[in-house]
């Protein structure tokens, strides 16, 4: 027999996603989302995220200098990304 008990929304919203399988798709645009807050006004000024794909963060930005400057934030970003969404969605950034 089924609980008659109310469910909070959020949960209730988590668990439908997780059974169509959107969860991951919703953590991959939540990344999208935080990207300025994570990185910060100055990078978010001249990087912008655009989509992400298994677990490959795509990243425009706008000079060839910022882009070498960001390979060598590369590994730290990731880690700041994944540690704000407490899980591993991303797994490398291409900056272009």
């Amino acid at each position: 027999m089924k609980s008659r008990e109310p469910k909070r929304i959020g949960s209730a919203i988590a668990a439908t996603l997780g059974q169509l399988g959107l969860e991951t798709k919703v953590k991959q645009y939540e990344v999208l989302e935080i990207w300025a807050e994570i990185v910060g006004e100055q990078i978010a000024r001249v990087a912008i995220p655009e989509r992400i794909t298994d677990g490959k963060l795509y990243v425009s930005v706008s000079r060839s200098t910022w882009r070498n400057e960001l390979l060598f934030l590369k590994k730290e970003l990731i880690a700041k990304l994944n540690h704000a969404m407490n899980q591993d969605i991303v797994k490398d950034i291409i900056f272009r």
